[in-house]
Parts: C-alpha cells; sequence; structure tokens
C-alpha cells in the first residue's frame, strides 16, 4: 500500500465542541499509523497548547501558528516570524485603539495590556492546561514571535486590514482576530512538510472546519471538511463528513477509503 499523509486541524476537527478528542478519533489515528501512513496536525494554535496532545497520539510532525512555525520528526524545519519592524507600527495603531494584543513565541505568550475582558474570555474557549498569557509589553522584542492575537470586535476589523496590507487578518472569535504574515498559510507548512518526507500530492488529506483551513483545504488533492464547519468551507473541500461531535474523524477517513 502507497504511504499516505493526513493532517488534523486541532479545534472543531480532531478536537470536539469541548476540546476533546472523541475515542472513534483516537482509535482511527491509531489504525492509520498501523497501516503505516504519516499522520500529522495543523493548526493556529501555538506548539505548546498542544503538546500534551500530541504526547498523548504520539505525533512528532506539525503545522502550528498556521503555517509559521513547522516540525517534521520533531526537529524544527521551518521559521517565519513576523519581522519588528512591521510589527512596531501596527503595535502603536492598536494602542491608540486601546485594542490590546497578544504576542505568541514558540514557547510563551505576552499580552501587552494588563488586563481586559475580551482576552478572557476568548482564551477561556480555547481550555488550555497552559496558566495563560502574562503581561509583558516587550515580548516582542526579546524572542521571535509567530503570530500575533488582535483583540477586536468585527466593525473594527476593516481599519486595519486596511492599513497593513502586509499581514493577514483571520477572525476566529468574535473578540479576537489572528495577525500572520501575508502569504503563510497551512498550505505553505503541508507542503514543506510532504515535499521534506517525499510524499506525493496525490497522497495528501486534510481535515478541517474554519476559515484558516481554506487554503490548505483547497491545495491538498483529498480534502475534507467537518459537518460542523462555515459553507465557504465545505464548499473549499473535496467531501464533507459529519459534524465533530458525530465522530465526523472516523467517518470521514471512511469516507475516503483511509480505513478500508
Amino acid at each position: 500500500m502507497t504511504k499516505k499523509m493526513i493532517f488534523f486541524d486541532l479545534d472543531g476537527t480532531l478536537l470536539n465542541h469541548n476540546k476533546q478528542i472523541p475515542e472513534s478519533a483516537k482509535q482511527a489515528i491509531q489504525l492509520l499509523k498501523e497501516k503505516g501512513n504519516e499522520v500529522a496536525i495543523a493548526t493556529g494554535r501555538a506548539p505548546f497548547m498542544f503538546e500534551k496532545l500530541r504526547e498523548e497520539l504520539d505525533i512528532n510532525t506539525y503545522v502550528s501558528y498556521t503555517g509559521q512555525y513547522v516540525v517534521v520528526n520533531g526537529k524544527v524545519v521551518y521559521e517565519n516570524p513576523l519581522q519588528k519592524e512591521v510589527l512596531e507600527p501596527l503595535i502603536d495603531f492598536s494602542s491608540i485603539q486601546q485594542h490590546p494584543l497578544l504576542y505568541m513565541g514558540h514557547e510563551d505568550m505576552k499580552i501587552n495590556i494588563e488586563s481586559h475582558p475580551y482576552i478572557k474570555e476568548s482564551i477561556a474557549t480555547l481550555k488550555l492546561d497552559h496558566p495563560g498569557p502574562t503581561y509583558n509589553p516587550a515580548y516582542f522584542e526579546e524572542c521571535n514571535i509567530y503570530q500575533l492575537q488582535l483583540y477586536c470586535i468585527d466593525e473594527e476589523e476593516t481599519s486595519y486590514i486596511d492599513a497593513f496590507q502586509q499581514f493577514n487578518f483571520i477572525r476566529w472569535h468574535p473578540y479576537s482576530i489572528d495577525v500572520l504574515p501575508r502569504g503563510g498559510s497551512k498550505a505553505k507548512g503541508i507542503d514543506i512538510i510532504t515535499e521534506k518526507l517525499g510524499i506525493g500530492k496525490e497522497n495528501v488529506y486534510a481535515f478541517g472546519d474554519n476559515l484558516n483551513d481554506i487554503e490548505m483545504l483547497q491545495s491538498v488533492n483529498n480534502s475534507v471538511a467537518m459537518g460542523n464547519a462555515p459553507e465557504l468551507v465545505k464548499k473549499n473541500a473535496k467531501y464533507v463528513t459529519k459534524d465533530v461531535n458525530e465522530d465526523g474523524i472516523a467517518y470521514g477517513l471512511e469516507l475516503v477509503g483511509l480505513l478500508k
């Protein structure tokens, strides 16, 4: 059998609505491995946010920060941090608007405003084992920053998109937007991994459910949108499986013929 490589998004895909992995998904991943396939994660989360999950599933290859930090078999193979000289104008602008920023490195995250309800509410939805961000407005000067979270509501987002075209802005919560380098995506991270491992595009599969998965779903030959995904995401996938809470991963893997 030709080796396949399967990439899974986390929130709303591999993790259900309670941020837990369904038992059916765990069993499916184990079976994929037993068949000799490669299994990887492709997420917008930071590496430290899913370390325990990687250990539980024995997954050592992943795309994190929506493509900005890529690891193959436990080794970093690609980094695309935000450049400090382009960060500073955005920081100044957000400060004037009184919109907090969360600076995200590969080992930790720091906030530039000590307390704000938008931060608490959006971070809480991730149900992290991590204790959460602490205050350090100079963190972006101390280490590489791969992603920002910008805290503002939908109608305030346009001013950033218009003013800062060197970034991608992807909303993931009513109060929070991921800020990435322009052109960064999970699709690019997947290309880096599959090229390094010598796996052809016809043997690459990806599962996702949200807006930051669209480029990934468009780019792979065998793309699967979760049943809980917005219609826009489903339209960009080759297949649509069931809701994550309805054993959507196991069903989707059967749908594309990987569990037969």
